[in-house]
């Protein structure tokens, strides 16, 4: 078992930065990728960015590509989530969220089912 505790949300106006912290625990020797995926009121969970856990390899949703930038510390057990240039639109509540190397197939590495544990959510509220 894998636990992941967000951190770092927060109410914060259009343009300004934000970062999130997502600390993992447990089994994290069996993770492969970790990232994070947002949900926004009656809309569905969406895929934000993923990176590989041991490698360098990441992965960024069209509507957040040169805005957020994903990052890890190993040591830590930390995958950090840097946003940038927020829009009302990025406001939703961000969750964390790794995949076991058993179960990963790249081509779901966007998809939320294709992730075996999820932390609780942090808030980011971007106002107009």
């Amino acid at each position: 078992q894998v636990q992941l505790v967000e951190s770092g949300g927060g109410l914060v106006q259009a343009g300004d930065s934000l970062s999130l912290s997502c600390v993992a625990s447990g089994r994290t020797g069996s993770i492969k990728m970790m990232g994070w995926f947002r949900q926004a009121p009656g809309k569905e969970r969406e895929f934000v960015a993923t990176g590989s856990w041991r490698g360098g390899k990441t992965y960024y949703s069209d509507s957040v590509k040169g805005r957020f930038t994903i990052s890890k510390d190993n040591a830590k057990s930390t995958v950090y989530l840097q946003m940038n240039s927020l829009k009302p639109e990025d406001t939703a509540v961000y969750y964390c969220a790794a995949v076991p190397t058993d179960d990963y197939r790249e081509t779901y590495y966007d998809t939320p089912s294709a992730y075996r544990y999820w932390g609780q959510g942090t808030q980011v509220t971007v106002s107009s």
